[in-house]
């Protein structure tokens, strides 16, 4: 039976979200970044602004000098977090099959819907967007297909350019559709895959589909050696647009690793007295996740970026602790350690930590000299109360340095403010 699958990609998500707050602001450019920081980037822009040559991941300044009216509104990441899980709930109104992909993008499995709702697939995701549109003034664009991998491939490829931003790619359409598109437009084909595909003679996602898989894998074992047979395995299926993966509800994903890092004005943290508030804030966050999560960790990894404008380093290493843990002092020693041995004394503009190899949290390895049942229920009776009250309800002295971002970030999420 062929499945009907919906990639659903909210336009220029942020910047959506921003204009329907923001009435007065309908037809002009809005692009959301930090306005206090010129040298930040654009994390979204809206058509109007794209028209005027802003782009994402330019510089503020940039896109100023570009577009002279651009409204810049500053970033609200815990308000598009809501709107995004709202959408995820409508959705869910038409089926149970919703797998959200980012903020802005999210997989529906309709095939069982069509029964109820009636109608074909292009039918059904008008009646979605319009929904979309009146509950958040976002307007999708949604590409349709059998599998989740031609959905995904509708939606960059087609839906974004078409007036009705619906576009379903089935697979009697593929090779005069898909096939006859640049080797670069196929899924997860960056710069440097293009360059091995164009040097193998392969320069449409067509010349990959076309191919005889065992003399494809031959051309990649040439081009990239013989680890890259999975890695032919999976450009070969994608270019056919063979997906069997199934659209799974919700994230339950397994955690392997819990990490923080922080991109830092290396001009500021120069001095080891600095740097090691910073990582101890980062420690402190890695270990609350970890405990919210009821795990503990066995290994620590440090990783650092240094440069002092000529000069530039870097530095990852992991240390295995002598019993798993998500106590801060025990992570805190291990990664002190880690960053005093491999420091190259340059200053810091990236800094790092994570705790790996996860375990239940359900046994505690006790130690002979120090009550560790007692540390975890102080922990975690600071973590109740930073539940509660906020971040910044309990911190350590040493936040409140000039160097510490701890309350920065207590503004922020994802690196950005809520």
């Amino acid at each position: 039976m062929s499945r009907h699958i919906f990639l659903i990609d909210g336009q220029s998500f942020y910047a959506s979200v921003e204009k329907a707050a923001h009435p007065e602001y309908r037809d002009k450019p809005v692009a959301v970044g930090d306005p206090a920081r010129m040298n930040g980037i654009v994390l979204a822009a809206c058509p109007i602004a794209k028209s005027r040559g802003v782009t994402t991941a330019s510089r503020v300044g940039e896109a100023m000098a570009r577009c002279p009216d651009l409204v810049v509104i500053r970033p609200r990441m815990g308000t598009y977090i809501q709107i995004s899980l709202l959408i995820t709930r409508i959705f869910e109104s038409y089926t149970e099959l919703v797998e959200p992909y980012s903020i802005d993008e999210q997989f529906l499995d309709v095939t069982d819907s069509l029964a109820y709702f009636g109608g074909s697939p292009k039918e059904l995701a008008a009646r979605i967007q319009q929904h979309v549109l009146q509950s958040t003034g976002v307007w999708s664009r949604v590409g349709i297909g059998p599998t989740k991998i031609l959905a995904k491939m509708a939606t960059d490829n087609y839906a974004k350019k078409t007036d009705e931003g619906v576009f379903e790619l089935s697979y009697d359409k593929l090779e005069s559709t898909l096939w006859t598109l640049p080797v670069h437009q196929m899924f997860m084909v960056a710069s440097a895959m293009t360059r091995h595909f164009n040097r193998m003679g392969l320069s449409s996602i067509g010349d990959i589909a076309r191919m005889d898989f065992g003399e494809f894998k031959r051309r990649m074992r040439r081009e990239m050696g013989k680890q890259s047979d999975i890695q032919a395995g999976y450009y070969w299926q994608t270019a056919r647009g063979i997906d069997p993966s199934p659209v799974e509800p919700g994230i339950r994903h397994q955690l392997k690793s819990v990490s923080h890092g922080k991109a830092l004005r290396w001009n500021l943290y120069r001095e080891l007295k600095d740097i090691e508030v910073v990582l101890l804030e980062l420690v402190v966050e890695v270990c609350q996740r970890t405990r919210r999560n009821r795990f503990l960790g066995s290994v620590v990894s440090v990783a650092a970026a240094e440069t002092d404008g000529a000069r530039s380093a870097w530095f990852s290493r992991q240390l295995t602790l002598p019993q798993p843990t998500s106590l801060t002092h025990e992570v805190a020693a291990a990664a002190l350690k880690l960053f005093r041995e491999h420091w190259h004394g340059l200053p810091v503009s990236r800094l790092s930590i994570a705790l790996s190899q996860l375990t239940d949290d359900n046994v505690i390895q006790l130690t002979l000299f120090e009550d560790r049942a007692r540390a975890y229920r102080k922990e975690r009776m600071i973590d109740a109360i930073k539940e509660r009250y906020g971040s910044t309800a309990i911190m350590r002295a040493s936040s409140l340095l000039e160097a510490g971002v701890a309350r920065e970030r207590a503004e922020q999420i994802g690196g950005h403010y809520k």
